[in-house]
């Protein structure tokens, strides 16, 4: 796809559009570089202009430009992705949704809300708490995160394991299409038989089809209490298997997390929290409890308990406080935080049926000696979502950047062979990529290729993302 440069003409134009304040061009240059990189190893590639309207409309009509100009458009939310998703690499436009960051309505009769995309998840949630409801996807950036971005790429966290993804709390969007037009996706219903489910099509797209500016949220009320335990194991793999033997127990969780060793310790240095850590001791997980009624909850805890009786664990940790629970949950949620202070890393987001993690885990293990990289691993348990953090420590540069690639293939065919795939959250992006064709046929391509066209004619929304064109 051949595209064309951005002109003074066309930054004019854009100033026109927003006001002059709103555009940033080379003129900035400190302002335009946080634009050019997102949470994604050490990427960087940078616009020509940035853009950040306020509305919808303006939104349609920067659209319209840069499709009929050929001009490449790049939605950005906080930039917290982790896939290079946000990153402009053809340069062109990027589309800062910032300013979109209002609460338009909390419908407490009907369990909904209606938002734009700009708004963080943590304030989202504290708004909805504030009225007794709940929405539940937490990922571990939720403090920064915009909503958008999650929609983009269905975003979990660790409430997903009881309660699901974004993907089940989306009823209806309002998006700008590539080419200008304004739709809305379906309707604010719990139920939508009515031709193709245009929302979900959207949720996950790591904005290649539409830019979304409004969203239609389900609600839950919420859940006031719970029970946190923090779990010791003496094998990584035992920790790994007794995932799927409390659910087997006939309990459900609403957080079931997985912490290796160093995740634990390089969080609890990271963070200054302490946290007893035996040296025998190679994993834990974090289960949690939550509902309406703590006796109930006190009485899975203990059928939990039951079920940590057939593997060697060490000394559970019941937290007793509030700041306990969240000391604990903050460990959890900074792990990603501790490796990147750590070391130089890769993370890949693997994903396989909860009852084959163990074979994932020995497997990652396995393979990272044949390559010789250390890994830290960590993730949501409870959906055998496993997060591999291969840590470079070592190993030269050379076999950094050219064998590893062939270690992180057989990852992902190992996941794949166990009946998973290659992102159970972080999305595709730019990173992951290449190695599409491990998780997908050519048929498949062929059809997502169709449907780009179709939303995208002239391949100008977040190119180079996902797959390439034909």
């Amino acid at each position: 796809m051949k595209f064309n440069p951005v002109t003074p003409e066309i930054v004019a134009t854009l100033q026109q559009i927003v006001g002059e304040a709103y555009v940033l061009t080379a003129a900035t240059p400190e302002e335009v570089k946080r634009y050019a990189h997102d949470e994604t190893e050490d990427l960087h590639y940078y616009p020509e202009v940035v853009v950040k309207p306020v509305n919808t409309q303006e939104v349609s009509q920067i659209a319209r430009l840069c499709h009929e100009q050929y001009i490449p458009l790049t939605p950005r939310g906080a930039g917290t992705g982790l896939s290079g998703g946000a990153l402009p690499v053809h340069g062109g436009v990027v589309l800062s949704m910032e300013r979109f960051n209002k609460i338009i309505q909390i419908d407490e009769r009907n369990l909904q809300a209606t938002v734009e995309p700009g708004v963080v998840n943590e304030e989202f949630q504290n708004a909805v708490k504030a009225k007794g409801l709940f929405y539940p996807p937490d990922p571990a950036s939720k403090g920064s995160c915009f909503l958008g971005g999650n929609l983009s790429m269905s975003s979990g966290g660790p409430k997903a394991v009881k309660y699901g993804v974004t993907r089940d709390y989306v009823l209806n969007m309002e998006v700008v299409l590539p080419t200008g037009e304004i739709i809305w996706t379906g309707a604010n219903v719990l139920k939508y038989s009515t031709g193709y489910n245009l929302t979900h099509l959207m949720i996950g797209s790591e904005g290649t089809l539409g830019i979304i500016t409004k969203i239609v949220f389900k609600l839950i009320p919420f859940p006031p209490k719970n029970v946190v335990m923090l779990v010791p194991f003496r094998s990584s793999e035992e920790a790994c298997a007794a995932v799927a033997q409390i659910f087997m127990a006939g309990i459900t969780p609403s957080g079931l997390e997985f912490m290796e060793r160093e995740a634990l310790q390089w969080s609890s240095d990271y963070l200054k929290i302490d946290v007893p850590l035996p040296e025998d001791i190679e994993s834990h997980l974090i289960i949690e409890l939550d509902g309406w009624d703590l006796d109930l909850l006190y009485q899975d805890a203990e059928r939990v308990y039951g079920v940590l009786e057939q593997f060697n664990t060490g000394e559970v940790l019941l937290a007793d406080t509030e700041a306990q629970k969240e000391d604990i949950w903050r460990l959890r949620r900074n792990v990603g935080n501790a490796v990147r202070y750590n070391s130089i890393y890769k993370e890949e987001d693997t994903v396989v049926p909860r009852a084959e993690l163990p074979a994932l885990l020995k497997g990652v293990k396995e393979i990272g000696q044949r390559y010789n990289f250390k890994s830290v691993c960590y993730g949501h348990a409870g959906d055998g979502n496993l997060h591999i953090n291969i840590i470079k420590g070592d190993m030269s540069d050379e076999d950094w950047n050219n064998k590893l690639t062939e270690g992180i293939k057989e990852l992902f065919r190992l996941c794949v062979a166990l009946g998973g795939t290659i992102s159970g959250e972080h999305g595709i992006g730019l990173v992951q990529k290449p190695y599409m064709h491990i998780a997908l046929q050519e048929k498949q391509f062929e059809l997502m290729r169709g449907i780009k066209k179709t939303f995208d004619p002239h391949g100008i929304l977040n190119p180079g993302k996902i797959f390439e064109m034909a």
